[in-house]
């Protein structure tokens, strides 16, 4: 399982040039799963996640997670982030998850940030043809893995 964390004023996701997922302050993570992943990546990564301090504190250094700033989560399925390009210049996606247990995962993922650490969490909607827009944070941009 492979996320990635941008650190952002504001964020939000549009389907069919409807608003369906929007946050202020907080993170926009875009989601990948691999055929191995399970609840253990997960939990992992959700614990990572919402444990991350990279929001400065009264000093000016990275020493807050989203808790104490009253930060969001908007999580975005991505599975493009298992795109292999080794062989040419069109994307492999083989080793992405099927699209029904990359679904089961991430909803799994999403409601974990929800309901262990108490994080207000907007989605994407998964599968769909998503447009993303955001204003970055800094910029902060992080990969977190397991």
């Amino acid at each position: 399982m492979r996320i990635v964390v941008q650190r952002v004023k504001n964020a939000q996701v549009e389907v069919e040039n409807k608003i369906v997922g929007k946050i202020e302050k907080g993170f926009l993570v875009l989601v990948g799963i691999t055929h191995t992943d399970g609840k253990e990546e997960a939990d992992y990564l959700a614990k990572k996640l919402c444990n991350l301090r990279v929001f400065e504190d009264e000093n000016e250094k990275m020493n807050l997670n989203l808790k104490q700033v009253n930060g969001k989560l908007l999580i975005v399925s991505q599975f493009t982030l298992y795109a292999n390009c080794k062989d040419g210049n069109r994307p492999s996606f083989v080793e992405a998850a099927s699209s029904d247990k990359a679904e089961k995962l991430y909803d799994y993922f999403c409601n974990q940030c929800i309901e262990n650490y108490g994080i207000e969490t907007e989605k994407g909607i998964f599968g769909a043809d998503m447009q993303v827009k955001l204003q970055n944070d800094g910029p902060v941009t992080i990969i977190l893995e397991k």
